[in-house]
């Protein structure tokens, strides 16, 4: 399978605006050396608590942020630091689709001429709209209707039609369902993965959602304060994370079913304050197996067979692999939520 995207080493910090006269700003990577890559056809997903830089990664990923150092390569091409018409080009091949539906709508304009937008802006033939809103379900008459006239599950139909029209090879997808009711984060999923399977759609899929995730995934890459501490194919991922933090950050989803016990505490206190984290492993503070070396030298992300992990006690058998328990995704929903 060959790299669609590849990040390599991307840095991206933010200030602190001054809390009163005498407090200086202060600046914090949301960001740290992130290195990834993407192939074609696949769900990486990037999964995490909210901080720890899975939004400012997926726009750094699509450009829309630029890095403070690092790049980003679309199959084989320099998306950073490239001309002004060579961007343009590239941009057409790299989408993204909003979290907030309705607040990345006009209200006043209808749902057709918001679609059609990207093409006026590339000079492309607006007919391409026809074509992206009868995949997504929405073609007819319900083209000519107002945001406000639609549920939420159509304006995620919407916005997934609007990043569909310029035929993209790239989605970034960041909390495409988090704002949705369960069943119909279900057909908006599997609208998703059939879109993926019918037009080879390369997808970077962001979510704190752990059994969303489970659901779309190929890959999955945690994020903890700016830093990737594990990838791993799903299966893997979920039966056997390595990480400690993906250990414990698995065992905390709530499991609804009273007669299965959880087999790992959940994430003991608050993350560290991001500008200014810990020395050595960012996680040490609240890892249960951490030791003097883990408090004093940052763990390189090292490769492990078909996975990669951050942690020293790994090697040493000191974290040994659990297996996770998370509920599994509900059954596919077929039935329109529409009429």
């Amino acid at each position: 399978m060959s790299v669609l995207l590849k990040a390599d080493n991307l840095t991206r910090s933010f200030v602190i605006g001054r809390k009163s006269l005498f407090r200086p700003a202060r600046s914090f990577n949301a960001v740290d050396g992130v290195s990834l890559s993407v192939n074609r056809g696949e769900t990486l997903s990037i999964v995490g608590e909210s901080g720890c830089g899975k939004s400012t990664l997926s726009r750094l990923l699509l450009g829309l942020l630029p890095p403070d150092q690092g790049s980003v390569t679309l199959d084989g091409t320099q998306t950073t630091g490239v001309p002004p018409e060579e961007w343009r080009r590239l941009r057409q091949r790299m989408q993204l689709v909003y979290q907030d539906a309705a607040g990345s709508l006009d209200q006043r304009l209808t749902i057709r001429t918001q679609v059609e937008e990207p093409l006026r802006i590339h000079g492309l033939p607006l007919h391409m709209a026809d074509k992206a809103l009868d995949a997504v379900g929405l073609g007819g008459a319900m083209s000519a209707r107002y945001p406000h006239e639609m549920s939420g599950g159509q304006l995620q139909r919407v916005i997934i039609a609007r990043a569909l029209v310029m035929e993209p090879e790239f989605l970034v997808l960041d909390e495409p369902v988090s704002a949705l009711d369960v069943s119909i984060q279900a057909q908006i999923v599997n609208l998703l993965r059939d879109l993926q399977r019918e037009l080879g759609l390369t997808y970077v899929f962001v979510s704190h959602d752990l059994g969303i995730v489970r659901h779309v995934s190929d890959r999955v890459a945690v994020m903890y304060l700016g830093r990737i501490v594990e990838t791993a194919p799903k299966s893997e991922f979920y039966d056997r994370p390595l990480h400690p933090y993906s250990q414990l950050l698995l065992n905390s989803v709530p499991v609804p079913d009273p007669t299965r016990r959880k087999r790992a505490r959940i994430i003991p206190s608050d993350p560290p304050d991001p500008a200014d984290p810990p020395s050595g492993c960012r996680f040490h503070p609240r890892c249960p197996q951490a030791t003097a070396i883990c408090r004093e030298q940052a763990p390189a992300l090292r490769n492990f067979g078909n996975r990669q992990a951050a942690c020293h006690m790994i090697e040493t058998a000191r974290v040994p692999p659990l297996r996770a328990v998370v509920p599994e995704p509900e059954a596919r929903h077929d039935a329109e939520e529409f009429a």
